[in-house]
């Protein structure tokens, strides 16, 4: 069926006829439109006609998978026709497409998915991104990949991205791309600010003004809540009040039916509240609202490189979030918006919000980028380049899960990333297929993946939780979070062909396939227990001292908090020791451990940090412990090395003649270059050393001295002598600075009777500042220019030693005068 997009009522038609102008002879473009244009439904049945598309289909990729389920519907609406025929979707675990689809609108990895099957996406003309500035990791990466298919591959595929309201300068520079701007038709939305809200008390303040709203406006009202459990809360306390109003709770969770109900008007016509996440922020049209109360918070998952682990963290939204929300009040007429934060505060809101890719688990991207055959990801085209600290950290997830060996890709980990789910989930079903446990571990993928059925008053344990599970399918429990965790267990079941399995089973074999995908997390009980455990990453996590699991003396963690110190166990399960024989690793160990003594090399069984077994290694290659001791110095510093006096006084002076003389190569001999160092010049002088105190023996200027040149050790005692002699016949240290100022000659005034001119060093170039001192060794006079000081000076200071020392002579001619080591009388 033909569509004609000029017989709709929308803003973004008014650009139709520019955008096919634009893709007609370029291969990249970027709309940018505000929210309500009709951009995301408009423009791909637009484009269908275009002869560049040349029947091929129009990939449309959502961030979110309601969005695309909407979306999808709302097209076929406007074609006649039903979902699935000229339009369909593909999210995950539900597919409505046909051989007749044209459009497909996708989420989450399936576009990526698509590109690995087939690199050149031969049967796609356009690939359109809707709702970028959301800045999804998984559509930053299929932007990235379709840039890599488009230039190596096909130069005829049209790459569209739409924004609402990201900055498009960067991302324009990126695609070296035009833009076509819709203006949208914004009806004006008042503004009403009430104060800073409390995060812990959102749900009390949301009702409060929610009430207010509906007594004072007109029209349904969208509030913003940061997660389902505000959203409950605050239904909760709005029921009872709010008279014939319906209430409407609009969350990803929810099932499709309640969220439909969200959207769509009434049937009754009545008033209605939606409290939504930040899923109705944009994509969605919620019918009637002309009220938005946003609570100016949001949710979002933020990964920890330290401790490999993902948070949920309830963070203030950024200022085109609070735009786009407040927009939703003006899409149908005037509006009005209540924002539970301050003016002021408005103002001090960061601008966009922040990519997912700089704070998400790259552990799937990483799979996904490996198996597309590169190596240095710097190489693709990213809008943000992913962060270097998470991509070790997925890199060594991959390998921990055997998806890769040395960097390359495993056949493993090639069937790993034709699994529609996380690589480490992936993982756990493919291991559970071989030992034959293949129904406990979709129940146990699906437990992961979805809520906690049970909540934390359940304790630890994951296995009641499936056993939960497991009752409520043979209809002896009622539980709608076990319904949506049964709808996943049920794709599972389909993907691996296994049989639903309700009968008890063994929590050792649930302890078993969390090991599998948590290897770094089997955990051993700490000695005298206290319900603290060590994990195999090297962390401290701990139990409830009255959980049913405390008290075992080994773990599987599912789920922990990535607090500093000890974390927190949400789920685990227990495990049994004799599963982890394929696991333990015999690894010999040459180490340094100042508080524990210092070297030490041993044979040790171990699971990743936890040590099973441990003796003695009689041989081990030197370099290894010369290689553990400079680890441990570079760690910690100077402190393990004897720095005296001495030694500081010979790096001042190769560090002044390096300032002095920068066409000469004398060596950068500070503190830290020292230290990044010592395995350059420390190292053959290690053999002997096997506790703290021998390097403490160290002779660190002698051996800093042999590390010159030879050719160098000569200057440096020509050029910046230790000491110098001075007329009295003592020789006096000088001393010197590590920037390079004038080097310091302290010396008693009697000792320099007859001395006209100022000492110098590097071949006179550099004079010496005096610190004249008295018979007591007191400063009496700072002076860089001797001959002024007889000349001038002198004589002032003369009268003062003569009444401080008057034993001491004090000629009035001190150049004719003979100088002395110790006290000439007076006669």
């Amino acid at each position: 069926m033909k569509f004609d997009s000029s017989k709709i009522d929308l803003p973004i038609v008014e650009v139709i006829p520019e955008i096919k102008e634009q893709l007609f002879t370029n291969n990249r473009l970027i709309i940018h439109a505000p929210p309500g244009t009709g951009k995301s439904t408009i423009i791909p049945l637009a484009l269908l006609d275009e002869p560049w598309l040349a029947e091929k289909k129009i990939i449309v990729l959502e961030p979110r998978r309601l969005a695309a389920r909407s979306i999808a519907i709302r097209m076929a609406d406007l074609l006649g026709e039903k979902v699935g025929d000229t339009v369909g979707y593909r999210i995950r675990f539900d597919n409505v497409i046909s051989d007749r689809t044209r459009i497909e609108v996708v989420t989450e990895g399936i576009l990526t998915r698509m590109l690995q099957s087939d690199n050149a996406l031969e049967k796609v003309g356009a690939v359109i991104f809707d709702e970028f500035h959301e800045r999804n990791l998984f559509g930053d990466l299929a932007l990235a990949l379709s840039l890599e298919s488009q230039l190596v591959l096909r130069d005829d595929l049209r790459i569209i991205v739409m924004s609402a309201t990201l900055d498009v300068s960067s991302l324009s520079q990126l695609l070296n791309s035009k833009v076509v701007k819709s203006e949208g038709r914004q009806y004006p939305v008042e503004i009403k600010y009430t104060g800073d809200a409390d995060m812990y008390m959102i749900p009390e303040l949301t009702a409060r003004i929610v009430s207010k709203a509906l007594n004072d406006e007109d029209g349904d009202i969208l509030v913003f809540l940061p997660g389902e459990g505000e959203i409950r809360k605050c239904e909760a306390i709005l029921k009872g009040k709010v008279g014939n109003t319906q209430i409407h709770p609009l969350y990803g969770q929810l099932n499709s039916s309640k969220q439909y109900a969200a959207i769509m008007p009434d049937k009754q016509g009545r008033r209605k509240i939606v409290l939504a996440t930040s899923i109705a922020e944009t994509s969605l049209t919620i019918e009637g609202v002309k009220v938005v109360v946003d609570s100016g918070f949001g949710r979002t998952m933020r990964f920890d490189s330290r401790s490999g682990l993902s948070r949920l963290e309830t963070i203030e939204i950024t200022k085109d979030s609070a735009d786009q929300r407040a927009g939703r009040a003006g899409r149908l007429g005037p509006g009005v918006c209540y924002r539970m934060w301050t003016n002021a505060g408005h103002h001090q809101k960061t601008e966009h919000q922040t990519p997912e890719i700089e704070d998400a688990d790259l552990a799937s991207l990483m799979l996904d980028i490996t198996n597309w055959g590169v190596k240095d990801i710097e190489t693709l085209h990213w809008l943000t380049l992913p962060p270097k600290g998470h991509v070790r950290q997925a890199k060594n997830v991959l390998h921990q899960i055997e998806a890769l060996v040395n960097g390359n890709i495993t056949e493993h980990g090639k069937q790993l990333n034709k699994i529609p789910c996380h690589p480490r989930i992936a993982h756990m079903l493919l291991k559970a297929e071989e030992e034959g446990l293949s129904s406990l571990a979709v129940d146990v993928a699906a437990v992961l993946e979805e809520r906690d059925p049970l909540g934390k008053d359940a304790g630890i344990d994951i296995n009641l939780r499936i056993e939960a599970l497991r009752r409520y399918r043979s209809g002896n429990l009622k539980n709608n979070k076990l319904k949506r965790i049964e709808r996943v267990s049920l794709q599972y079941r389909k993907m691996l062909n296994c049989e639903v399995d309700n009968s008890d089973f063994d929590p050792y074999e649930t302890g078993l396939l969390l090991a599998f995908t948590y290897p770094e997390r089997i955990a051993h009980c700490k000695p005298g227990n206290n319900a603290q455990f060590k994990l195999a990453n090297g962390r401290i996590a701990a139990a409830g001292h009255q959980d049913d699991l405390a008290h075992e003396e080994w773990l599987a963690i599912a789920n922990l908090n990535a607090t500093d110190g000890v974390g927190r166990i949400f789920l685990a399960s227990p495990l049994n020791p004799r599963d982890l024989v394929s696991m333990v690793k015999n690894v010999d160990r040459v180490s340094w451990n100042t508080k524990d003594g210092g070297f030490k090399a041993v044979s040790e069984l171990r699971i990743g940090s936890i040590v099973l077994q441990s003796r003695p290694l009689p041989d081990y290659d030197e370099s290894a412990k010369t290689d553990a001791i400079c680890d441990a110095i570079k760690k910690e510093g100077i402190s393990l090395l004897n720095f005296n006096k001495e030694v500081v006084q010979w790096q001042n002076r190769v560090l002044s003649l390096r300032a002095w003389n920068k066409e000469q190569s004398w060596p950068d001999v500070s503190n830290e270059e020292l230290i990044a160092t010592c395995d350059e010049w420390l190292a053959p002088y290690l053999s002997n050393v096997k506790r703290p105190e021998d390097l403490k023996k160290i002779n660190l200027k002698e051996v800093l001295q042999h590390h010159l040149t030879y050719d160098l050790q000569q200057q440096l005692d020509k050029l910046a002598p230790e000491r110098i002699e001075v007329p009295s016949g003592s020789k006096i240290k000088i001393q010197y600075s590590d920037n390079g100022d004038k080097p310091v000659l302290a010396v008693r005034l009697q000792e320099v009777f007859g001395l006209i001119t100022t000492p110098r060093v590097n071949t006179g170039k550099v004079s010496l500042l005096m610190h004249l001192l008295s018979p007591g060794f007191k400063p009496v006079q700072i002076t860089g220019d001797l001959e002024s000081f007889w000349n001038d000076a002198y004589f002032e200071v003369r009268k003062e030693l003569r009444a401080r020392y008057p034993k001491h002579e004090w000629p009035e001619n001190p150049l004719e005068t003979a100088a002395i080591r110790g006290v000439k009388r007076r006669n």
